[in-house]
């Protein structure tokens, strides 16, 4: 059968009786208690995804690997129905080099020309559909972390040279300058003062798969940071992060509702302002209610938002809808309600426009 490989006696690799069980009865090596515990908690991730090698060979995934930039990769993941991801900037950009393939029994995914930039995760998992619904499912799953190393590239490349990270109190924030090589040496620095910033491993650590992570951000870290790397030569500098802290309550939307005027006259042309007052990166929904919507009455409804810089380094969003009503009618007065939704919940609020 094509794909087999010939039964020939080879050694065996850690923990393939575990993973792939012989109908000989062998009594397996006990590992010692940290390898055991890494083989369980790889088996079942790991189950799926395989990496083809060199003249059909095929090799389990491992949680990281590391290959030279330029080198090709292909994966595969077992199943009539699987899922991928993987850095998304190879969707931003409608990668060529990128393909996938969905076969009869696996997927095929083949990356070309491996740059620096495609560092990062890629994982399958099965998708278990009933009709048109599907959900993951959870046990047939795999995922490895791929540096793609290049010495002229230590920092895996951003798009811009400039980005806002917010210090939110509530969670931890991620300055995420990830290497392409693992060994390398990586510091986080202050712009201004001038200095490096002390990382103790608890409160602020590195993630080679993440960055610097601030596990309890609070205003003592605003400023602008950038990391540097060393790794057998000069050493490299990332772009620049501007850490931004925000302090707004967590929950609905904080919601005001305003009109241009609580007494119209006919004809008058009237405005109705709700805002809100929330995160930097919570997006907000609005909804109105008006005493014209029954009598299909035309209104026009803007709604935009912008930051605000509060002057102490804290920065909120500050999010509006306008409905305007122009040639003001008796149908239109009465109240004009708002209704402002995020993820936490949403909060109406009202207002009465009365007909002079």
């Amino acid at each position: 059968v094509i794909g087999q490989p010939a039964k020939s006696k080879r050694p065996k690799e850690p923990g393939e009786n575990k993973i792939r069980p012989v109908n000989k009865k062998v009594k397996p090596k006990t590992p010692k208690m940290k390898e055991r515990e890494s083989a369980d908690s790889s088996l079942k991730s790991q189950s799926i995804l395989t990496q083809v090698m060199d003249k059909g060979h095929f090799q389990k995934v491992a949680a990281t690997l590391s290959l030279s930039a330029g080198q090709s990769i292909e994966l595969r993941c077992k199943g009539s129905n699987v899922t991928w991801n993987y850095p998304s900037y190879l969707d931003t950009f409608k990668d060529s080099r990128l393909s996938i393939k969905q076969l009869d029994r696996y997927s095929q995914l083949i990356l070309t020309n491996s740059t620096a930039a495609d560092t990062g995760e890629y994982s399958c998992w099965l998708q278990l559909c009933n009709g048109n619904k599907c959900r993951k499912d959870e046990t047939k799953t795999g995922s490895t972390y791929i540096f793609f190393t290049d010495k002229e590239e230590l920092f895996v490349p951003s798009p811009s040279y400039f980005e806002i990270v917010y210090l939110n109190p509530d969670k931890p924030a991620v300055i995420p300058c990830r290497v392409t090589t693992p060994s390398a040496k990586v510091t986080l620095h202050r712009e201004f003062p001038a200095e490096e910033i002390e990382t103790d491993g608890t409160d602020i650590l590195y993630d080679v798969k993440k960055g610097f992570v601030y596990q309890h951000p609070t205003s003592d870290h605003k400023g602008i940071v950038y990391c540097k790397a060393e790794s057998q030569g000069a050493p490299q500098i990332s772009i620049k992060y501007h850490l931004l802290y925000v302090e707004v309550p967590k929950g609905p939307p904080s919601t005001t509702i305003s009109a241009s005027s609580n007494g119209a006259e006919v004809s008058d042309s009237i405005h109705v302002i709700c805002t809100v007052l929330g995160e930097p990166d919570v997006d907000v929904n609005f909804r109105w209610q008006y005493p014209g919507q029954e009598s299909e009455r035309p209104v026009i409804i803007q709604n935009f938002w912008r930051l605000i810089n509060r002057g102490t380094g804290h920065t909120t969003r500050i999010s509006k809808s306008i409905l305007l009503v122009g040639d003001f009618e008796a149908r239109d007065a009465g109240n004009y309600i708002c209704i402002a939704q995020n993820l936490q919940g949403e909060t109406t609020v009202a207002t009465k426009v009365e007909l002079k």
